[in-house]
Protein backbone atom coordinates (compact mmCIF):
# COMPACT_ATOMS: atom_id res chain seq x y z
CA UNK A 1 0.00 0.00 0.00
CA UNK A 2 1.05 3.88 -0.73
CA UNK A 3 0.01 6.48 1.08
CA UNK A 4 -0.38 8.64 -2.41
CA UNK A 5 -2.45 6.37 -3.97
CA UNK A 6 -4.80 5.79 -0.66
CA UNK A 7 -5.51 9.20 -1.05
CA UNK A 8 -5.96 9.71 -4.79
CA UNK A 9 -8.62 7.17 -4.38
CA UNK A 10 -10.34 9.10 -1.42
CA UNK A 11 -10.27 12.31 -3.13
CA UNK A 12 -12.69 10.19 -6.11
CA UNK A 13 -14.90 9.17 -2.90
CA UNK A 14 -13.92 5.15 -2.68
CA UNK A 15 -14.63 3.24 0.25
CA UNK A 16 -11.31 2.03 1.39
CA UNK A 17 -11.15 -0.64 3.75
CA UNK A 18 -10.35 -0.73 7.31
CA UNK A 19 -7.46 -1.76 6.96
CA UNK A 20 -6.61 0.32 4.52
CA UNK A 21 -7.75 3.35 6.60
CA UNK A 22 -5.11 2.28 9.44
CA UNK A 23 -2.43 2.39 6.88
CA UNK A 24 -2.79 5.80 6.02
CA UNK A 25 -4.15 7.17 9.36
CA UNK A 26 -0.14 5.37 10.67
CA UNK A 27 1.54 6.83 7.84
CA UNK A 28 -0.17 10.04 6.56
CA UNK A 29 1.55 13.21 7.17
CA UNK A 30 -1.37 15.50 9.11
CA UNK A 31 -0.95 17.80 6.50
CA UNK A 32 -1.70 15.48 3.46
CA UNK A 33 -4.87 13.85 5.71
CA UNK A 34 -5.90 17.73 5.90
CA UNK A 35 -5.72 18.43 2.36
CA UNK A 36 -8.08 15.22 1.61
CA UNK A 37 -10.33 16.14 4.52
CA UNK A 38 -10.72 19.41 3.33
CA UNK A 39 -11.18 19.12 -0.12
CA UNK A 40 -13.65 15.94 0.76
CA UNK A 41 -15.62 18.63 2.81
CA UNK A 42 -15.35 21.25 0.31
CA UNK A 43 -17.12 18.82 -2.28
CA UNK A 44 -19.96 17.84 0.29
CA UNK A 45 -20.40 21.60 1.79
CA UNK A 46 -19.34 23.76 -0.99
CA UNK A 47 -18.78 27.36 0.23
CA UNK A 48 -17.66 29.05 2.76
CA UNK A 49 -20.47 28.66 5.96
CA UNK A 50 -19.65 26.96 9.33
CA UNK A 51 -22.63 26.03 11.20
CA UNK A 52 -23.62 25.61 14.74
CA UNK A 53 -26.76 25.33 16.39
CA UNK A 54 -28.31 26.66 19.70
CA UNK A 55 -30.09 23.98 22.08
CA UNK A 56 -30.43 22.10 25.69
CA UNK A 57 -29.44 18.84 26.50
CA UNK A 58 -31.77 17.53 29.29
CA UNK A 59 -31.81 14.21 30.70
CA UNK A 60 -34.99 12.55 31.77
CA UNK A 61 -33.53 10.22 34.26
CA UNK A 62 -29.99 9.16 35.94
CA UNK A 63 -30.73 6.12 36.78
CA UNK A 64 -29.20 3.37 34.65
CA UNK A 65 -28.16 -0.08 34.74
CA UNK A 66 -25.66 -0.09 32.03
CA UNK A 67 -23.01 0.40 33.90
CA UNK A 68 -20.64 2.25 31.67
CA UNK A 69 -17.33 2.44 33.25
CA UNK A 70 -16.38 5.75 31.02
CA UNK A 71 -19.78 7.32 32.88
CA UNK A 72 -19.67 9.93 36.12
CA UNK A 73 -23.10 10.95 35.46
CA UNK A 74 -25.60 7.39 36.34
CA UNK A 75 -26.68 6.06 39.77
CA UNK A 76 -28.00 2.80 40.60
CA UNK A 77 -31.37 2.09 41.20
CA UNK A 78 -32.28 3.23 44.75
CA UNK A 79 -29.25 5.49 45.07
CA UNK A 80 -30.04 8.50 47.25
CA UNK A 81 -29.20 10.98 44.00
CA UNK A 82 -31.25 9.32 41.80
CA UNK A 83 -34.29 11.40 39.56
CA UNK A 84 -36.43 10.98 36.96
CA UNK A 85 -37.10 14.93 35.48
CA UNK A 86 -40.84 16.25 35.77
CA UNK A 87 -43.17 18.20 33.21
CA UNK A 88 -42.64 21.17 35.92
CA UNK A 89 -38.90 20.32 35.21
CA UNK A 90 -39.08 20.70 31.75
CA UNK A 91 -41.11 24.21 31.31
CA UNK A 92 -38.33 26.39 32.52
CA UNK A 93 -35.90 24.75 31.07
CA UNK A 94 -37.94 24.80 27.80
CA UNK A 95 -39.05 28.01 28.04
CA UNK A 96 -35.30 29.40 29.03
CA UNK A 97 -34.10 27.53 25.39
CA UNK A 98 -36.88 29.58 23.56
CA UNK A 99 -35.80 32.80 25.23
CA UNK A 100 -32.05 31.81 23.70
CA UNK A 101 -32.82 31.48 20.71
CA UNK A 102 -32.98 27.96 20.46
CA UNK A 103 -35.67 25.60 19.31
CA UNK A 104 -34.55 22.24 19.92
CA UNK A 105 -34.50 19.95 23.18
CA UNK A 106 -31.73 16.86 22.95
CA UNK A 107 -32.93 14.56 25.60
CA UNK A 108 -31.74 11.56 26.77
CA UNK A 109 -31.24 9.76 30.03
CA UNK A 110 -30.51 6.26 31.28
CA UNK A 111 -31.16 2.35 31.49
CA UNK A 112 -34.24 2.83 33.70
CA UNK A 113 -35.47 -0.50 34.50
CA UNK A 114 -39.16 0.74 35.12
CA UNK A 115 -39.69 3.46 32.70
CA UNK A 116 -40.81 1.55 29.46
CA UNK A 117 -42.50 2.86 26.00
CA UNK A 118 -45.69 4.49 27.47
CA UNK A 119 -43.38 6.70 29.78
CA UNK A 120 -41.72 7.96 27.03
CA UNK A 121 -44.81 8.08 24.79
CA UNK A 122 -46.66 10.22 27.33
CA UNK A 123 -44.00 12.60 27.58
CA UNK A 124 -43.36 13.39 23.99
CA UNK A 125 -46.83 13.84 23.33
CA UNK A 126 -47.53 16.38 26.16
CA UNK A 127 -44.43 18.47 25.30
CA UNK A 128 -45.03 18.72 21.95
CA UNK A 129 -49.01 19.96 23.64
CA UNK A 130 -47.41 22.21 25.53
CA UNK A 131 -44.96 23.17 22.95
CA UNK A 132 -45.81 22.87 19.73
CA UNK A 133 -42.54 24.27 18.05
CA UNK A 134 -40.49 22.44 19.91
CA UNK A 135 -37.98 19.81 18.27
CA UNK A 136 -36.60 16.82 19.65
CA UNK A 137 -33.76 15.24 19.09
CA UNK A 138 -34.20 12.49 21.73
CA UNK A 139 -32.66 9.29 23.14
CA UNK A 140 -30.54 7.55 21.20
CA UNK A 141 -29.99 3.44 19.80
CA UNK A 142 -29.06 1.71 23.45
CA UNK A 143 -32.58 3.49 25.12
CA UNK A 144 -34.67 2.31 21.75
CA UNK A 145 -32.83 -0.99 22.20
CA UNK A 146 -34.05 -1.03 26.11
CA UNK A 147 -37.09 0.18 25.90
CA UNK A 148 -37.75 -2.72 22.97
CA UNK A 149 -36.51 -5.33 25.09
CA UNK A 150 -38.73 -4.04 28.20
CA UNK A 151 -41.79 -4.31 25.74
CA UNK A 152 -40.76 -7.24 24.25
CA UNK A 153 -41.32 -5.05 20.80
CA UNK A 154 -38.82 -4.92 17.65
CA UNK A 155 -36.84 -1.51 17.31
CA UNK A 156 -39.70 -0.72 14.35
CA UNK A 157 -42.79 -0.78 16.85
CA UNK A 158 -40.92 1.76 19.21
CA UNK A 159 -39.58 3.95 17.00
CA UNK A 160 -42.95 4.55 14.96
CA UNK A 161 -44.67 4.50 18.47
CA UNK A 162 -42.35 7.86 19.27
CA UNK A 163 -42.00 9.24 16.30
CA UNK A 164 -45.77 9.51 16.37
CA UNK A 165 -45.85 10.64 19.55
CA UNK A 166 -43.66 13.77 18.73
CA UNK A 167 -39.92 12.44 18.00
CA UNK A 168 -38.04 14.67 15.64
CA UNK A 169 -35.06 12.71 14.95
CA UNK A 170 -32.59 10.64 16.78
CA UNK A 171 -29.24 11.22 18.44
CA UNK A 172 -26.37 8.59 17.74
CA UNK A 173 -25.78 8.22 21.47
CA UNK A 174 -24.21 5.18 22.56
CA UNK A 175 -22.13 3.94 19.64
CA UNK A 176 -18.83 4.87 21.56
CA UNK A 177 -16.86 1.94 19.60
CA UNK A 178 -18.81 -0.19 17.59
CA UNK A 179 -16.45 -3.68 18.47
CA UNK A 180 -18.33 -5.50 20.74
CA UNK A 181 -14.76 -6.74 21.99
CA UNK A 182 -14.87 -2.67 23.38
CA UNK A 183 -18.28 -2.77 24.63
CA UNK A 184 -18.32 -6.28 26.64
CA UNK A 185 -15.12 -4.09 28.30
CA UNK A 186 -16.23 -0.56 28.70
CA UNK A 187 -20.47 -1.12 28.34
CA UNK A 188 -21.58 -4.50 28.93
CA UNK A 189 -25.02 -3.63 29.84
CA UNK A 190 -25.37 -1.54 26.75
CA UNK A 191 -27.12 -3.20 23.66
CA UNK A 192 -24.12 -4.36 21.15
CA UNK A 193 -22.65 -2.72 17.92
CA UNK A 194 -24.40 -4.70 15.38
CA UNK A 195 -28.28 -4.16 17.48
CA UNK A 196 -26.72 -0.08 17.64
CA UNK A 197 -26.61 -0.53 13.96
CA UNK A 198 -29.84 -2.58 13.24
CA UNK A 199 -31.54 0.55 15.66
CA UNK A 200 -30.53 2.96 12.85
CA UNK A 201 -31.14 1.07 10.10
CA UNK A 202 -35.25 0.75 11.37
CA UNK A 203 -34.88 4.81 12.01
CA UNK A 204 -34.26 5.32 8.41
CA UNK A 205 -36.57 3.20 7.01
CA UNK A 206 -39.40 5.24 8.71
CA UNK A 207 -37.42 8.07 7.59
CA UNK A 208 -36.43 9.67 11.13
CA UNK A 209 -33.11 11.67 10.39
CA UNK A 210 -30.52 10.75 12.65
CA UNK A 211 -26.59 10.82 13.57
CA UNK A 212 -23.55 8.82 14.15
CA UNK A 213 -20.92 9.14 16.99
CA UNK A 214 -17.57 7.80 17.97
CA UNK A 215 -15.93 8.12 21.43
CA UNK A 216 -12.27 6.99 21.26
CA UNK A 217 -8.79 7.02 22.49
CA UNK A 218 -9.08 4.61 25.44
CA UNK A 219 -9.23 0.79 24.83
CA UNK A 220 -9.46 0.17 21.09
CA UNK A 221 -7.18 -0.51 18.24
CA UNK A 222 -6.68 1.66 15.28
CA UNK A 223 -8.86 -1.17 13.66
CA UNK A 224 -11.64 -1.11 15.72
CA UNK A 225 -12.07 2.48 14.99
CA UNK A 226 -11.59 1.96 11.00
CA UNK A 227 -14.20 -0.50 11.43
CA UNK A 228 -16.48 1.65 13.08
CA UNK A 229 -16.10 3.90 10.16
CA UNK A 230 -16.97 1.05 7.77
CA UNK A 231 -20.08 -0.25 9.61
CA UNK A 232 -21.47 3.29 9.84
CA UNK A 233 -21.00 4.24 5.72
CA UNK A 234 -22.54 0.55 5.51
CA UNK A 235 -25.49 1.53 7.27
CA UNK A 236 -25.83 4.70 5.98
CA UNK A 237 -25.68 2.80 1.91
CA UNK A 238 -28.77 1.02 3.02
CA UNK A 239 -31.19 3.74 3.79
CA UNK A 240 -34.27 4.26 1.48
CA UNK A 241 -33.77 6.38 -1.46
CA UNK A 242 -36.11 9.19 -0.24
CA UNK A 243 -34.64 8.99 3.67
CA UNK A 244 -31.04 11.44 5.21
CA UNK A 245 -30.02 8.78 7.25
CA UNK A 246 -26.84 9.72 9.33
CA UNK A 247 -26.99 13.82 8.77
CA UNK A 248 -23.42 14.06 11.11
CA UNK A 249 -21.20 12.41 12.55
CA UNK A 250 -19.42 13.68 15.73
CA UNK A 251 -16.46 11.69 16.56
CA UNK A 252 -14.54 12.63 20.43
CA UNK A 253 -11.94 11.17 22.46
CA UNK A 254 -12.26 9.84 25.62
CA UNK A 255 -12.82 11.82 28.74
CA UNK A 256 -11.52 9.81 31.75
CA UNK A 257 -11.82 11.99 34.99
CA UNK A 258 -12.70 9.74 37.90
CA UNK A 259 -14.27 7.44 35.35
CA UNK A 260 -14.01 3.66 36.57
CA UNK A 261 -12.53 2.96 33.10
CA UNK A 262 -9.70 5.07 33.90
CA UNK A 263 -9.39 3.66 37.34
CA UNK A 264 -9.80 -0.26 36.77
CA UNK A 265 -8.35 -0.72 33.27
CA UNK A 266 -5.73 2.39 33.36
CA UNK A 267 -7.45 3.64 30.08
CA UNK A 268 -6.55 7.56 30.45
CA UNK A 269 -7.46 9.82 27.63
CA UNK A 270 -4.06 10.63 25.84
CA UNK A 271 -5.48 11.83 22.61
CA UNK A 272 -3.54 15.18 21.63
CA UNK A 273 -4.76 17.98 19.10
CA UNK A 274 -2.49 16.54 16.20
CA UNK A 275 -4.65 13.28 17.10
CA UNK A 276 -7.98 14.81 16.71
CA UNK A 277 -7.21 16.73 13.83
CA UNK A 278 -6.33 13.30 11.85
CA UNK A 279 -9.55 12.07 13.43
CA UNK A 280 -11.59 14.78 11.52
CA UNK A 281 -9.54 13.95 8.29
CA UNK A 282 -10.25 10.48 8.52
CA UNK A 283 -14.03 10.94 9.53
CA UNK A 284 -13.96 12.28 6.00
CA UNK A 285 -12.03 10.27 3.98
CA UNK A 286 -13.82 6.79 5.75
CA UNK A 287 -17.07 8.23 5.56
CA UNK A 288 -17.87 9.90 2.07
CA UNK A 289 -21.67 9.08 1.85
CA UNK A 290 -22.27 10.97 5.12
CA UNK A 291 -22.83 15.35 4.36
CA UNK A 292 -21.73 16.76 7.69
CA UNK A 293 -18.58 16.23 10.50
CA UNK A 294 -19.03 18.29 13.84
CA UNK A 295 -15.79 18.96 15.97
CA UNK A 296 -16.39 18.57 19.74
CA UNK A 297 -15.47 21.56 21.09
CA UNK A 298 -16.58 20.33 24.51
CA UNK A 299 -13.75 17.71 24.51
CA UNK A 300 -11.10 19.65 22.55
CA UNK A 301 -11.07 23.00 22.88
CA UNK A 302 -11.67 26.45 21.04
CA UNK A 303 -7.79 26.08 19.06
CA UNK A 304 -8.02 22.33 18.34
CA UNK A 305 -12.10 23.24 16.82
CA UNK A 306 -11.16 25.59 14.86
CA UNK A 307 -8.05 23.50 13.16
CA UNK A 308 -10.58 20.94 12.40
CA UNK A 309 -12.61 23.29 10.13
CA UNK A 310 -9.13 23.17 7.75
CA UNK A 311 -9.67 19.18 7.99
CA UNK A 312 -13.04 18.20 7.23
CA UNK A 313 -15.23 19.67 9.77
CA UNK A 314 -17.58 22.08 8.64
CA UNK A 315 -20.16 21.67 11.96
CA UNK A 316 -19.26 23.49 15.38
CA UNK A 317 -22.47 21.47 17.21
CA UNK A 318 -24.16 23.68 19.61
CA UNK A 319 -23.58 26.48 22.64
CA UNK A 320 -25.33 23.65 24.90
CA UNK A 321 -27.05 25.92 27.42
CA UNK A 322 -27.50 22.58 29.67
CA UNK A 323 -25.49 19.47 29.19
CA UNK A 324 -24.67 16.57 32.03
CA UNK A 325 -22.73 13.65 31.07
CA UNK A 326 -19.52 14.61 29.19
CA UNK A 327 -18.96 17.28 31.68
CA UNK A 328 -19.37 14.70 34.31
CA UNK A 329 -15.77 12.92 33.28
CA UNK A 330 -13.85 16.35 32.79
CA UNK A 331 -14.66 18.50 29.67
CA UNK A 332 -15.02 21.97 30.96
CA UNK A 333 -15.02 24.52 27.93
CA UNK A 334 -17.43 26.77 27.36
CA UNK A 335 -19.14 28.85 24.19
CA UNK A 336 -21.66 31.66 24.31
CA UNK A 337 -23.54 32.53 21.03
CA UNK A 338 -20.64 35.59 20.50
CA UNK A 339 -17.96 33.38 21.71
CA UNK A 340 -18.83 30.27 19.09
CA UNK A 341 -19.46 32.59 16.25
CA UNK A 342 -15.80 34.44 16.74
CA UNK A 343 -14.52 30.89 17.08
CA UNK A 344 -15.69 30.41 13.39
CA UNK A 345 -14.59 33.50 12.19
CA UNK A 346 -11.37 33.59 13.80
CA UNK A 347 -10.83 30.26 11.82
CA UNK A 348 -11.77 31.89 8.54
CA UNK A 349 -15.21 31.01 8.01
CA UNK A 350 -18.39 32.69 8.17
CA UNK A 351 -20.73 31.20 11.26
CA UNK A 352 -24.52 30.26 9.87
CA UNK A 353 -26.66 28.82 12.46
CA UNK A 354 -28.83 26.09 11.58
CA UNK A 355 -31.58 23.30 12.78
CA UNK A 356 -31.11 19.58 13.46
CA UNK A 357 -32.00 19.11 10.15
CA UNK A 358 -29.21 21.18 9.09
CA UNK A 359 -31.35 24.34 7.58
CA UNK A 360 -30.28 27.55 8.03
CA UNK A 361 -31.88 30.11 10.42
CA UNK A 362 -31.50 33.79 11.17
CA UNK A 363 -29.71 34.55 14.38
CA UNK A 364 -32.65 35.49 16.93
CA UNK A 365 -32.22 39.45 17.87
CA UNK A 366 -33.54 38.19 21.19
CA UNK A 367 -30.75 35.89 21.92
CA UNK A 368 -28.62 36.74 25.51
CA UNK A 369 -24.93 36.60 24.94
CA UNK A 370 -24.22 35.18 29.09
CA UNK A 371 -21.92 32.38 30.19
CA UNK A 372 -24.74 29.68 29.38
CA UNK A 373 -24.60 26.62 32.43
CA UNK A 374 -23.39 23.64 30.72
CA UNK A 375 -23.63 20.73 33.11
CA UNK A 376 -23.26 17.57 30.69
CA UNK A 377 -23.99 15.08 27.25
CA UNK A 378 -22.42 15.92 23.32
CA UNK A 379 -24.41 17.27 20.78
CA UNK A 380 -24.98 15.62 18.05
Amino acid sequence: MKTEDLLHRALKYEWLSPEEGVFLFENATTTELMYVGNKMRQHHVPGNKVTWIIDRNSNTTNVCIANCKFCNFYRRPGHEEVYTTTIEEYKPKIEETFALGGEQLLLQGGHHPDLGLDFYVNLFKELKSLYPNLKLHALGPPEIAHVAKLEKASHTEVLQALKDAGLDSLPGAGAEILSDRVRRLISKGKCGGQEWLDVMRAAHQLDITTSATMMFGHIETNLERMQHYADLRQVQSEKPEHAKGFLAFIPWPFMDEDTILKKIKRARNTVTGDEYVRMIAMSRIMLPNVVNIQSSWLTVGKQVAQVTLHSGANDFGSIMIEENVVSAAGARFRFTADGIQEAIRDAGYVPQLRNQQYGFRDVPKNIINQELDTEAMIVD
